[in-house]
């Protein structure tokens, strides 16, 4: 699914309005009906809503909503924020509708009328003040609107963004002039600033509203940002053969641990193995190397000369992709070791852990990272690599400057994992949970990515499985455990169920 930007959601409005052909006035009541289903699925007739509407489109379907639950016999009251005297048509119409089926049901706040009542009780706000549209921090009567709303611990719901946001970079807004949302109503498409962690108090939960505008349009758009959900990937997993053996899936060499850190080498194979690769060996420290044959009795196990720590050499001959980080520390043999393999590697390489730590300590490395490798750091880990970021926006940033300078894949882990591409792209991940965000996760998504590659899936493809079903896991797990207990070896468990869901079209 493509994250277009507000100039090409209106363009797939008009382009929508023109061919479908349907009148705008029309669209709008499409748009704003779809949001109601929502609004009364979750709440019962004992509610009370009060309807925030700007004088705009996004205005418009506010005013649409306030009708709609009265028809249905909700108690509501709109607040209509003229911030402007140049209301849209589509606005002005319903505004009309509206009044002359609840006419004592309507306020108009003005620059010169900005008090509002806010003894509410028990109320469900609905923001409709500004749309995606907006470029320019709020001001004036909206501002003051946007400040009682947030003071006033009701739950609010944003019609397709919170208003005052900016639908990508905020790093130039003023977050006290943005409507702090419980759920966010996102009309057909995501937002990008909705990827981002500085904006999760304004954005609360939010879902995808589609409101039936042109696919074709949208999909000949041109955008790099892209958000992935199980049709995505569902599209990408090839089938098994009835007649294939475990040759036929690949081969891969997973390195890893160190002393003290060998459960990290484990999980990573016992995420690769979950993948559906055809054979795993793994390659640890003399000192894991009985723990992991006991641990994971369907891995092989190498160990190299080194007690404690990774160092010597490493055959990669015959293998069909290699996996190296988890738990391997940064002691300067093991650089060293790093170094080498680097300079003569000639499978797909996934770096994750204490591998990006040894390239962020020795940056003359990085030069030698085979094309098409995938790293997949944390945010801390990304910012000692690529140099430290105030804000999510910036972070992704600089994460596609490096993917495209160093002609490697980054996935970025986090609420959103993000894949960055040689060639620009950004990937979003719809599935996970911050129950995830506990120690050895990173490990199994590594394995994973590695078991993939080892199968034949491309660098994209392999990410883009990988960091679904990863998270998808984590879901499934959280679903049973909670997040709050949530731990690594859950979602190992839940990877095949993940599989599952898409494979029988859930």
């Amino acid at each position: 699914m493509k994250i277009l930007s507000a100039e090409q959601v209106a363009e797939a409005d008009a382009y929508t309005i023109a061919h479908e052909p349907v009148k705008s006035i029309d669209l709008m009541e499409r748009a704003a009906r779809a949001c109601f289903d929502w609004i009364i699925k979750r709440y019962d007739k004992t509610k009370e809503f009060k309807i925030f509407s700007g004088v705009g489109n996004n205005g418009g379907d506010g005013l649409v909503i306030a009708r709609l639950l009265s028809e249905k016999g909700y108690k509501v009251h709109v607040f209509v924020i003229s911030f402007s005297d140049k209301a849209s048509p589509d606005f002005t119409t319903n505004l009309q509708r509206f009044k002359k089926l609840n006419p004592a049901a309507h306020t108009t706040l003005t620059t010169e009328k900005a008090e509002i009542d806010t003894d509410w009780g028990d109320v469900v706000i609905v923001d409709a003040i500004f749309g995606s549209g907006l470029n320019r921090r709020s001001g004036g009567i909206a501002a003051d609107v946007i400040s009682l709303i947030n003071q006033s611990g009701a739950e609010v719901i944003s019609i397709d963004v919170p208003s005052g946001l900016f639908v990508q970079d905020n790093q130039q807004n003023n977050s006290a002039g943005i409507v702090k949302a419980t759920f966010t109503l996102s009309l057909e498409l995501p937002k990008l600033a909705f990827m981002f962690s500085e904006n999760r108090d304004c954005v609360g939960d939010w879902c995808l509203i589609p409101i039936g505008l042109d696919q074709g349009f949208i999909e000949g758009q041109d955008s790099n940002k892209h958000y992935t959900g199980v049709i995505e990937v569902r599209s990408l997993i090839k089938s098994r053969g009835a007649f294939s053996h475990k040759g036929t899936f690949g081969h891969a060499l997973l390195a890893g641990g160190s002393k003290g850190m060998i459960g990290a080498a484990i999980l990573m194979a016992k995420g690769c193995l979950r993948s559906g690769v055809g054979l795993v060996t793994t390659v640890v420290p003399r000192c894991g190397y009985s723990i992991v044959q006991e641990a994971v009795p369907e891995t092989l196990c190498e160990n190299l000369n080194e007690v404690n720590i990774l160092s010597g050499s490493l055959n990669t001959t015959g293998y069909d992709a290699l996996a190296i980080g988890p738990g391997i520390g940064t002691h300067r043999r093991t650089a060293l070791w790093l170094k080498t393999l680097l300079k003569s590697l000639k499978i797909p390489l996934v770096l994750d852990a204490d591998a990006i730590n040894i390239l962020s300590l020795n940056s003359e490395l990085l030069e030698l990272i085979p094309k098409d490798s995938i790293l997949t750091p944390h945010p801390g880990e990304f910012d000692r690599l690529a140099g430290k970021s105030s804000t999510g926006y910036e972070r992704m940033e600089r994460q596609a400057e490096f993917a495209a300078k160093y002609g490697v894949f980054i996935v970025l882990k986090g609420r959103h994992t993000t894949i960055a591409t040689p060639s620009g792209d950004l990937h979003f991940n719809s599935s996970g949970n911050a129950g995830m965000a506990t120690g050895g996760s990173g490990d199994i998504l590594t394995g994973l990515i590695a078991g993939l590659l080892a199968q034949g899936y491309d660098s994209l493809q392999a990410c883009t499985i990988a960091v679904f079903i990863h998270g998808r896991a984590g879901d499934l797990q959280a679903e049973q455990r909670s997040e709050q207990a949530l731990v690594a070896g859950d979602i190992i468990d839940g990877i095949g169920q993940a599989f599952l869901e898409i494979e029988r079209d859930e």
